[in-house]
């Protein structure tokens, strides 16, 4: 190689050097922000503070990973809070038939995906019927509810 490539190489390989060492400091001072406003109470938002950014500025320094942490699906339902949920729910049909699912969420204050359990289970039981596919589906008490 000639003398320039030579200086070439070294430049760039500098240079690359600098920018990876600058991405590192920029991702520790992201975690550390991060955890200071974590451990002292602060930290704005659901995630706890800047987790989201510090795990880009991690990914962007080649130090971790980007996305959902493994395993982190949150802590399940308890069977008392999705007796509770099923029972309004079943409460909610039986003196309002016929309603679909985006009404009841908004009478009730739940999501669709909050709800999805328990009227599975609804159904399976006979408490409740449904008619329809997808988002025409339309609620009804079932046999059993309407005993009770």
């Amino acid at each position: 190689m000639s003398d320039f490539q030579n200086e070439m190489n070294r430049t760039v390989q500098g240079f690359v050097a600098q920018i990876t060492e600058l991405a590192r400091r920029a991702a520790i001072d992201t975690l550390e922000s991060a955890f200071g406003a974590r451990s002292s109470g602060g930290g704005g938002g659901r995630n706890g503070g800047g987790a989201a950014s510090a795990a880009v500025a991690l990914a962007a320094a080649g130090l971790g990973r980007v996305g959902r942490p493994r395993g982190g699906r949150g802590a399940k339902r308890t069977a008392a809070d999705l007796e509770a949920l099923s029972q309004r729910f079943a409460a909610y049909v039986k003196s309002n038939p016929g309603l679909r699912i985006e009404q009841i969420n908004k009478e009730l204050g739940t999501s669709t995906k909050d709800l999805a359990l328990p009227i599975r289970k609804l159904i399976s039981e006979g408490q409740i019927s449904a008619k329809g596919k997808k988002r025409s589906t339309t609620y009804f008490p079932g046999k059993k509810a309407a005993k009770n």
